[in-house]
């Protein structure tokens, strides 16, 4: 039993072994009460002890009673309007205008397992022993609307998943102007806020910044999760670091536009908002209608950031990420698009493929401009049919072809978009979105879809469809490379048209639905002009993403070690490039470039046959690495060693579940004259267990490597007879050190 109810206090206590999150139902049944959430403690048959109230100067809710001001009052859900004047986690217009509400408790139930959500990703349980959802039921009698807020508490896991719903069972339309997926009051303000933010070709940049009084806040007004900020934030206690002391993080499954927030009030509460974006949202509910938010998975660590990051790993790569490939292992590949970008033939990607498979490359990913006249980035999105001056045997010929070499064949796509030279936009302009009357701004040359038309996305199914069921395809690149601009949708009424945005990325995902149900065994993996949409949203169709078309090795150390906060090594998509970099035009080696993307789904973006003979020996070696060690990067515990944002050196390791294996990465940016002496504490091993680490003579018990380190001082011959020297090694230099339990 994961949920308790006190019935006689209405009090409600989500708890295992880990985590402990507690609420109840106010004095007359008004609203609910936040409690407590954090470090598990002991059930109790009351809880009113935590119950904290005093005489403010403030408005209250009830004549006689001093204490009644919900702005002193920590909430689960609250409203504006009625003595809090906080941001609140919803607000609702009604047919005469008005801006209150009042959902007043009226039930609860216990549901074993977690009930899937409608036409929404979410996180999910394979049988009712893992998990257990409280449903709680709270009625606006004016309104006549209910208000359903749903948790779910992991049986094993430190997990707390929220989200809530509004059905109208009334006679009249209402609008919903803004409905967040969690709010959580915290008692005090003693923390500092971590986010991922960033740009094109430099996404997933930490930023930590201490609390302050008012409201700070990321969020996306784009259409998508953006580059700008990844849609998660940690409140992380002043001392927590990352192996140690409390930290909260919130990710919302979610791909569109979104906020979340944390207010400080005068009294130091601090209040945390999570969901869809309220700026520029306004959804109607008919009547007999629901609305449901997208969920927010909110995670409580006790061991700093890497204890955040790992529960967030294991759960979204084993109960959000699903299907064929989930626990399948991914296969290396390599992508034409930095050999060749758009001027390619049959015979040069036939000449890539054949060399890539003769060392150990096993699929190749056909990128843009097999489609229309797509010689530059003008024209032919919405034109899928093969350019037959390119592909004279087609999609279906070329994928024979290189399934005949033993490889498997992906093809890219970016289905949301079109341009105005092609068929498509001929024929329904009226299916972009764009505001009537106004200029419509494009984006590379494009303009988006209005997935949030149902014949839409019918349309664009059939033309991948014709593709893909005539093909052997094994994988797919969806890409998606603008913002929305005029937003708006000729197929809605004038007062619903706060709906587009979210409509359209339900309309992703519709897509997306109906692609695995037809094709369940083909691997998707998201892009969207690199991060722009790595989400937690899009990992439920897509098990991998690529993470940034910043392919530099040592871009990507920053850019991989921030979406690790919350993402798997599994679903980042990490490739080595050609040099000098096209991004940056930096030099780096082959083996720091391979040293990098391991930690990751591993490939290549680079035309393989320009190569010398040594590096084409040195990609044998790589693809032959890897494929022994890809199971232990996709299943083991991840830990961050040395912060790329705080040091010139950077390291990270990856440990088997059996803690009988690891590997270490290390990685120095600039080199140093006549340095100080460096070590690297490791994490996750076995404290008793002795382990060898490949090129040293030595062996080292776990406490050791963990307390005293590896000591950089030394050189290495590595397995392949490389000699490592960190003092003679220059710039963007790395090294792996590979860990085996002794004599095991």
């Amino acid at each position: 039993m994961t949920i308790k109810v006190n019935t006689e206090t209405r009090e409600f206590h989500l708890f295992n072994n880990q985590v402990s999150y507690i609420f109840r139902v106010l004095e007359k049944s008004i609203q609910l009460e936040h409690l407590y959430f954090g470090q598990k403690i002991q059930h109790r048959e009351s809880f009113k002890h935590l119950i904290e109230r005093e005489i403010r100067p403030s408005c209250n809710m009830f004549e006689g009673d001093h204490t009644s001001s919900l702005e002193h009052i920590k909430q689960e859900y609250p409203s504006f309007g009625t003595t809090d004047y906080r941001q609140p986690a919803h607000m609702i217009t009604s047919s005469i205008g008005s801006h209150i509400t009042n959902y007043q408790y009226e039930s609860y139930q216990i549901i074993p397992g977690k009930p899937a959500l409608v036409n929404l990703p979410a996180t999910y349980s394979e049988d009712n022993t893992e998990a257990e959802t409280l449903e709680v039921t709270l009625i606006d009698e004016v309104l006549q609307s209910k208000l359903i807020l749903s948790y779910t508490i992991f049986s094993e896991r430190n997990v707390i998943c929220r989200n809530a719903r509004f059905v109208n069972e009334g006679k009249d339309s209402f609008y919903i102007n803004n409905a967040m997926s969690t709010s959580v009051d915290f008692p005090d303000d003693q923390f500092e806020m971590l986010h991922l933010y960033g740009a094109w070709a430099r996404e997933a940049h930490v930023e930590v910044q201490p609390l302050s009084k008012g409201i700070q806040s990321i969020y996306s007004a784009r259409g998508a999760s953006s580059h700008a900020h990844n849609p998660f934030l940690a409140l992380k206690r002043l001392d927590t670091s990352e192996h140690t002391g409390e930290v909260y993080g919130f990710s919302l499954v979610y791909s569109g536009n979104f906020l979340g927030q944390v207010e400080v009030d005068t009294y130091s509460v601090t209040r945390v908002t999570m969901g869809i974006n309220p700026f520029q949202f306004r959804w109607k509910l008919k009547p007999n209608q629901t609305f449901q938010t997208p969920e927010c998975v909110m995670v409580y660590s006790n061991e700093g950031l890497n204890g955040m990051s790992q529960t967030y790993h294991d759960l979204y790569r084993t109960r959000l990420a699903r299907g064929y490939w989930r626990d399948k292992e991914r296969p290396i590949l390599i992508n034409n698009w930095e050999a060749t970008y758009f001027h390619f033939n049959e015979e040069k990607i036939l000449s890539i493929a054949k060399t890539a498979r003769d060392l150990g490359i096993e699929l190749f990913v056909l990128d843009d401009g097999w489609f229309g006249k797509r010689n530059d980035d003008t024209s032919s999105l919405g034109d899928w049919f093969e350019d037959r001056d390119k592909l004279p045997n087609g999609i279906q010929g070329l994928s024979e072809k290189i399934d005949a070499l033993g490889m498997k064949f992906g093809l890219w796509f970016e289905p949301e978009m079109v341009c105005k030279d092609t068929k498509l936009f001929k024929e329904h302009p009226e299916w972009i979105i764009a505001t009537p009357n106004r200029r419509p701004s494009h984006g590379r040359n494009q303009f988006i879809l209005d997935f949030s038309r149902e014949e839409v996305v019918d349309h664009i199914f059939s033309l991948m469809d014709t593709i893909l069921e005539k093909s052997k395809i094994s994988y797919i690149k969806w890409d998606m490379n603008r913002y929305m601009t005029e937003t708006y949708s000729q197929s809605l009424d004038y007062d619903q048209q706060g709906e587009v945005a979210h409509r359209y990325i339900l309309g992703v995902y519709k897509l997306y639905e109906r692609l695995i149900e037809k094709y369940p065994e083909i691997l998707f993996e998201s892009c969207a002009g690199g991060g722009a949409r790595f989400d937690p949203g899009l990992l439920y169709y897509a098990p991998q993403a690529w993470a940034s078309d910043d392919t530099d090795a040592v871009e990507r150390l920053k850019i991989q070690y921030g979406t690790s906060m919350v993402y798997p090594l599994s679903s980042i998509g990490s490739h080595i490039s050609a040099v000098p970099n096209h991004q940056v035009s930096r030099i780096t080696s082959m083996e720091t470039r391979a040293n990098v993307a391991y930690f990751g789904t591993f490939g290549y973006e680079l035309d393989i046959t320009k190569l010398s003979e040594e590096d084409k020996t040195k990609v044998q070696a790589q693809t032959s690495f890897f494929k022994e060690k890809r199971q232990l990067v996709r299943n083991g515990h991840f830990y961050r060693l040395l912060n790329p944002f705080e040091s010139n050196e950077v390291s990270w390791m990856v440990v088997s579940q059996d803690k009988k294996e690891a590997m270490v990465g290390y990685y120095k940016v600039l080199a140093k004259p006549n340095d100080k002496y460096y070590r690297i504490k490791l994490k996750g091993l076995d404290p008793s267990k002795l382990y060898a680490i490949e090129g040293k003579d030595t062996t080292h018990y776990g406490d050791e490597l963990m307390n005293i380190g590896i000591v950089l001082a030394e050189d290495y011959t590595d397995r392949a007879g490389e000699y490592w020297s960190r003092e003679k090694s220059g710039d963007f230099s790395s090294k792996l050190f590979l860990l085996k339990e002794a004599n095991a």
